[in-house]
C-alpha cells in the first residue's frame, strides 16, 4: 500500500540550553513531585507501562523482534486511508504536528512542547512549552545552584503564520531564589473562560500537583481543594461537553501497585464522587456526554475501553493488546483515536465504532502514523468544525390523544 511521507525543512539551530551548574536540586515536595510526575506521565503510577518488544499483551502479535526505528524528527508517514474528519494535534520530537484529512504539517519548532489541547471552538491549541534556565535555592543554610526545566502554559492559532502566546509561567521566585513549579495538561472549558490543569503552583513547597483552574480573563489560578492522596496528587483533567462536570484522575496506590481512581467533580454543586476505578485514567467524553473513553491499566499493560458516563461501568474493550492508551473520541462520535506502542515506537491509531452505543461493534483499525515515534506522555487532541458535525436527531414529539368529552351534570 502506498504511504505518504511528509518532511519539513530542517529548522535552525536551537538556542543553547543551560547545563547544570551543580547537582540538581528541587526543594521540599518538589523533589517528590518531579519523580511522581515523570512516573505518572508514563503510567507507572497507574499500573504498568505499555509493553515493549517481546512483552505484548495476551493477544499481542509482537514477535519479540528488535526495537523499531522511528522516522526522523522532521518526517511523518501516514496511511492514505486515514482521511479523518477535522484535525488531530499530537507531539513528535517536542513539536506540535497537525494532521487533517490525509495531510500533516508541523505547527511549532521549539523542540520543547508537550500536551496539546484544542479549544472547543477550534480557534486555539493550548499546550505546555518548557524553557531551560538556571536557578538557586537556600537549603540547610547553603545556597545551591541547579538547572530548571520550567513549564509555561501557551496557546497558538492552528496556522503556520501564528506565534505562540504566553499565558502562565511555572517559574517561582522568592526573593533572589528561583525554582520551578509543575504545570501539566491544560484543557479549556466549553465556555472558553477557564483552563483546567494540574499544578503545584504557586508554591511547590506547600502544594502537590493537583487540579486547579486558570481564569483566562484575570490570569488568576484557583485551587478548589479537591481530595487527594498526598503527595500523589491528580492528573488528566477533562471537561464534560456542557461544562458542568470535570473528570480527573486521583492517583493512589495499593501496596506496590498504582490505583488510579476516575473522579467526577460537579462544579455547580461543588460535589466530588468516584466514577470508576481503581485502574482507569486518561478520560475522554463522547460528544453527547453519555460515554467516556479511558485507559484501563492492569497487570498485563494498558488498553482503551469505553465506560458509561453515569455509572462508570465498562461497556466495551476497544483494544486487548496491553500496549494501547490515551484514547480520544472523534467529535463526530463514531470513532476513537489512541496511542499504540510497538517495539518501543509510539504511533497514532484510529478505530471506527459501528452502530449505536452502547451496542457498538468495532470497525477497521487504521494507523494514522507509521513508525512516527510520537510523544507517549502527550495525549492527542481532536477537533472537528461544527459544519462537519452531524445534526442531532430531533426528539420526537409524542402524539396527544384527546379523550372524548363526558357530559357533566349541572350542579344543582
Amino acid at each position: 500500500m502506498n504511504r505518504k511521507t511528509y518532511q519539513v525543512p530542517p529548522r535552525g539551530p536551537r538556542q543553547p540550553t543551560l547545563e547544570a551548574v551543580g547537582p540538581f536540586l528541587a526543594p521540599g515536595l518538589s523533589v517528590i513531585g518531579l519523580v511522581l510526575v515523570g512516573v505518572i506521565s508514563l503510567g507507572l503510577i497507574n499500573g504498568r507501562l505499555p509493553s515493549f518488544g517481546g512483552f505484548g499483551g495476551p493477544d499481542s502479535s509482537d514477535d519479540g523482534g528488535p526495537i523499531k526505528t522511528p522516522t526522523p524528527s522532521d518526517v511523518i508517514i501516514i496511511d492514505p486511508r486515514s482521511e479523518i474528519p477535522g484535525t488531530i494535534a499530537y507531539i513528535k520530537a517536542g513539536n506540535i504536528w497537525i494532521q487533517s484529512g490525509d495531510r500533516v504539517y508541523r505547527l511549532t519548532n521549539s523542540g520543547q512542547d508537550a500536551m496539546p489541547s484544542w479549544s472547543p471552538d477550534g480557534e486555539w491549541i493550548y499546550f505546555i512549552r518548557y524553557t531551560d534556565v538556571s536557578g538557586q535555592f537556600v537549603i540547610g543554610g547553603d545556597r545551591k545552584r541547579y538547572a530548571l526545566h520550567v513549564p509555561q502554559v501557551m496557546r497558538i492559532r492552528p496556522d503556520s503564520d501564528s506565534q505562540p502566546e504566553l499565558l502562565m509561567s511555572g517559574l517561582v521566585k522568592k526573593g533572589d531564589q528561583r525554582w520551578s513549579a509543575f504545570i501539566r495538561q491544560p484543557v479549556l472549558s466549553p465556555n472558553l473562560n477557564t483552563l483546567a490543569l494540574v499544578s503545584d503552583s504557586p508554591d511547590p513547597l506547600q502544594t502537590d500537583v493537583v487540579v486547579q483552574f486558570f481564569d483566562l480573563t484575570t490570569r488568576q489560578l484557583t485551587n478548589p481543594g479537591l481530595d487527594q492522596i498526598r503527595p500523589l496528587g491528580h492528573q488528566d483533567p477533562e471537561w464534560a461537553p456542557d461544562g458542568s462536570t470535570l473528570l480527573f484522575v486521583k492517583n493512589g496506590r495499593e501496596g506496590s501497585r498504582g490505583a488510579p481512581m476516575l473522579m467526577r467533580y460537579r462544579l455547580s454543586k461543588n460535589r466530588l464522587t468516584v466514577l470508576a476505578g481503581p485502574g482507569y485514567n486518561s478520560p475522554s467524553w463522547s460528544r453527547d456526554g453519555r460515554f467516556i473513553a479511558a485507559t484501563r491499566t492492569d497487570g498485563l499493560g494498558t488498553d482503551v475501553v469505553i465506560l458509561d458516563a453515569t455509572t462508570g461501568a465498562e461497556l466495551l474493550r476497544v483494544t486487548n493488546d496491553g500496549r494501547s492508551f490515551s484514547g480520544v473520541w472523534s467529535p463526530v462520535g463514531d470513532a476513537l483515536a489512541y496511542l499504540h506502542i510497538d517495539r518501543g515506537v509510539v504511533d497514532l491509531v484510529t478505530v471506527k465504532l459501528v452502530g449505536t452505543g452502547p451496542d457498538w461493534t468495532l470497525g477497521e483499525t487504521i494507523p494514522l502514523t507509521d513508525a512516527a515515534g510520537l510523544d507517549g506522555a502527550s495525549r492527542p487532541s481532536w477537533f472537528v468544525p461544527a459544519n462537519l458535525l452531524p445534526q442531532p436527531t430531533p426528539t420526537p414529539v409524542p402524539s396527544v390523544t384527546v379523550a372524548p368529552s363526558t357530559p357533566v351534570s349541572p350542579i344543582p
